[in-house]
């Protein structure tokens, strides 16, 4: 299909010619044997941007999250994790299939936040008593997918990672988009980093290079997930290739999500005025739009609308309890976003349930 608004998620975004460039001029070697430079060179500058001693790359940020857990986490500890966050929702209950950690999902609050009350609750076991899994590792979002690309501002992340230190457990953040939050909030991404023990984000997704993840951390942290990432087969050998566009994307990427961001603005202050479609949550902050739709209005399911909409050339997709997700990017431009916008007005307009 021609002139496709690419909606779904960042995770489309195309490698820029600088990035391809990049990758066929880098300086290779062995990353398992530990020799390729541009890995080390794209880990040292990952673990700098976000305040840690030392980064490692990983295939993806499931494995990268997986990783974190594993190394944080014994055996029979327990992971308390958000009941809608990605570690829980979407990444295949990895660290209790692999790794025997016990997950205690808590609900998010409307924020992202997970109540620091309900993390005591989840915190305060008796530890004499055997019957008990002991909590190892907190692990938090940002920005939280599932609740509207909301970001966890700085004192949150702070108190959060403070009470989980106090009860000796861990915390690990899951910022796969932690430089949109830190876009969203106007501090640096190190000063949302600095209470985690360890933290992953994705090179793959706003910053659009075409594959990987990058896990940061202590020295001994990453040496320990260095050996999970081998365990899990993600050991990968002339990587230079994959880490150069990784680079490109730190040095050249980032500050450009400040269009993603106006873009989904754009989207959202045009799906407000189409009867039928209602934000939530709403306005965005960053670069994700949630809206539903009312079929009492729009003669529309969820499903349908999706499915119409394709036809019109914008492709969505539902995520959460009859919620669509449309995701801005660095394929789309002001002009999509706009095209974009009378495509579903006119998916609306031309149902024939619609009520005027």
């Amino acid at each position: 299909m021609q002139n496709v608004v690419e909606l779904r998620s960042d995770t489309f975004t195309l490698p820029t010619p600088r990035m391809l460039a990049a990758a066929t001029a880098t300086r290779l070697g062995d990353d398992v044997y530990g020799e390729d430079p541009t890995v080390t060179e794209l880990e040292a500058l990952s673990a700098k941007l976000l305040g840690k001693a030392a980064g490692c790359l990983m295939p993806s940020g499931t494995m990268a999250n997986l990783a974190a857990l594993l190394t944080l986490s014994p055996r029979g500890g327990k992971a308390v994790v958000g009941a809608e966050s990605d570690i829980y929702v979407y990444e295949a209950g990895g660290a209790s299939v692999l790794g025997g950690i016990v997950y205690e999902p808590v609900t998010a609050a409307e924020d992202g936040t997970l109540p620091l009350a309900a993390l005591t609750a989840a915190f305060e076991v008796d530890r004499d008593d055997p019957q008990f899994a002991l909590p190892a590792v907190l692990a938090l979002e940002t920005p939280h997918n599932r609740r509207g690309g909301v970001p966890l501002d700085p004192g949150y992340l702070a108190a959060a990672g403070a009470l989980a230190h106090r009860h000796g457990a861990a915390l690990h953040l899951d910022g796969a988009r932690v430089f949109n939050a830190a876009l969203a909030l106007g501090v640096p991404a190190a000063d949302l980093a600095a209470p985690a023990d360890t933290v992953q984000f994705c090179l793959s997704k706003g910053l659009s290079a075409p594959i990987g993840s990058v896990l940061v951390g202590d020295e001994q942290s990453i040496a320990t997930a260095r050996r999970y990432r081998k365990m899990l087969g993600g050991g990968m050998r002339q990587a230079g290739l994959i880490a150069a566009c990784g680079i490109v994307a730190l040095t050249e990427m980032v500050d450009r999500l400040a269009d993603d961001h106006a873009h989904a603005r754009r989207l959202a202050d045009g799906l407000a005025g189409v009867a039928g479609l209602r934000l939530d949550p709403e306005p965005p902050r960053t670069n994700m739009v949630f809206f539903t739709v009312d079929p009492d209005i729009t003669g529309h399911t969820t499903e349908t609308f999706i499915e119409a909409a394709c036809v019109r050339g914008v492709r969505l997709a539902e995520l959460g309890r009859g919620r669509i997700r449309a995701v801005t990017h660095s394929g789309v431009s002001a002009d999509d976003v706009d095209r974009a916008v009378t495509a579903l007005a006119d998916t609306v307009a031309a149902s024939p349930g619609t009520r005027g």
